[in-house]
Formats: structure tokens, sequence, C-alpha cells
């Protein structure tokens, strides 16, 4: 009852055309074109050309009266969703993470944090103990376009092991900062924007670009100094330092509930 007030008109005369079929017709469009836009220059679109002749020739078939080939490819179709996801899996893999990732679905669905936070401890701590520095991005928010494009693609699940051994020093990823987006590691020996004022002219440039990020967007930053084994917190355009243990995991967890508001209350007050 409620789809017939909701018809705007009838196509040919007869066909009825709603609300709720340009909802339909622009879900399909949406997911048409991410399907395009994800296999494009891949070997991926050969395959899909491929399939598409299939289907082409399965529907002109009875039509010419070719029986036999009629036949056999109505046989294929019980077999063709599941070669559709064997051929397709990377590309439907990709397509359920951008979905996934949405900002929209973000609001509902968040990444239990606690589990993240006590991996980027350990692997601070860690690194620490050995001597080593490092900078640990923690994206909320934003994006961190350019950041991301300077560096090395990961998709690595969190683990504090995973980091001691990505700033290693023999490491080619060592250099520079891993960004943490979620549960994953995505992004390794990323260049970060180094902060142009500091109050403090004795800092070195690991912790002017930690200082830079966080003026510039609501990330958080983990510093650990090379030189004395300190572990510190950028956040807001601001350092807290000496962090150990249960503090450390105290401030992260602070700092990823509270980095967005404290951002958009200092640019308020800037402006």
């Amino acid at each position: 009852m409620i789809e017939q007030h909701l018809v705007l008109f009838k196509l040919f005369g007869f066909i009825p055309f709603s609300v709720i079929s340009i909802v339909d017709i622009g879900i399909v469009a949406i997911v048409l074109e991410r399907v395009f836009v994800l296999i494009r220059g891949t070997r991926s679109a050969q395959v899909l050309m491929g399939l598409l002749i299939v289907v082409l020739v399965s529907a002109a078939a009875p039509l010419l009266r070719l029986d036999a080939l009629a036949w056999l490819l109505a046989q294929l179709r019980s077999i063709l969703l599941i070669l559709l996801v064997i051929l397709f899996q990377p590309e439907l893999r990709r397509m359920l993470l951008d979905l996934g990732r949405n900002p929209l679905l973000g609001r509902f669905l968040r990444t239990e944090p606690s589990r993240v936070i006590d991996a980027v401890a350990d692997g601070a701590e860690e690194i620490a103990a050995r001597g080593h520095g490092a900078l640990i991005v923690l994206a909320r928010q934003a994006q961190l376009a350019g950041v991301l494009e300077s560096g090395v693609p990961l998709d690595a699940a969190v683990s504090g092991e995973l980091l001691a051994t990505i700033f290693t020093p023999r490491s080619p990823l060592h250099d520079q900062a891993v960004v943490i987006r979620g549960d994953r590691i995505v992004a390794a020996r990323c260049t970060l924007p180094l902060a142009e004022e500091v109050q403090d002219q004795r800092l070195g440039t690991r912790h002017r670009a930690a200082l830079g990020l966080s003026q510039e967007s609501d990330a958080v930053v983990v510093v650990v100094s090379e030189e004395t084994g300190t572990i510190s917190l950028a956040v807001g355009g601001e350092f807290v330092r000496g962090l150990r243990g249960r503090e450390l995991r105290l401030r992260l967890a602070e700092a990823m509930t509270w980095a967005r508001e404290r951002s958009a209350a200092r640019t308020g007050r800037i402006g």
C-alpha cells in the first residue's frame, strides 16, 4: 500500500516508477561504479568482459535456436556465482574494506581501541628499551592522504612485536613514521610535516615532525627518543613527555577518545 502512494509516474503507461525505484537504481549505480573503479586497469577487467560476452551469448542462444549451446550455458549458470567469487576475490575484498571504512558506518561501528593501545604501548616501550627511535601515528578523523602517499603502503594487524621490528635500524622501513588507522598499520616510512615554530629549540627532527602533524590534524603521535629513550605523546600541538607503563596507556586512551574534541576546540579559539 505504501509503495502505491510513492509512485511518481508509469513508464509506457503500465510500469510503475516510484521513489523506491530511484533508490534502487541509485544503489545499483553506486555498486557498479565501485566495481568498475576497482577493476579498471587490471586483468579482472578482461575477465569481466569475457563474462559479459558469455552472458550475452547465453541470452541470444535460445532466440537463435542454438539448443545445444543454450543447454551448455544453462549448466554453467549454477556455478557462475562461485566463479565470480573466485575470480574477483581481491576486488570484492577491497570493496568490502572500503565499505567498512566508510565514515558514516564508523559512527556506529567503532574499533575497540584497548588492544591497539596495548600493542602501541608495548611496541613503544620495547623500542625505547632497545635504544631505538620511533614515530607512531594513530589516525582519527583526518584522512592524512598526503602523509600516506609519501610512505610505503601496508595492511598489517597492529602488534608490539611488528612495531619494534619496523623501527629496528637495519629495517628498510624504520626511517620516519608508521601510520595506524583502526587496528591496522596502513603505511610505513611516511614523511610528516615539520613544526616551523617551536618553543623548545632543543627539539630534534623526530619531535618536530610529531608536533607538526599534531598541529595540522587531529592525529595522535607517539614519539620514542633514540637519544634518551623517552616516550612522548603529541596531541593538538602539545607534548606530554616521560610516559611509561600504565600512564602511557591511560594517556593514549584519553587522547584517542578526546583528540577530536580538543582539536575542534583549539581551532575555535584560534578562529
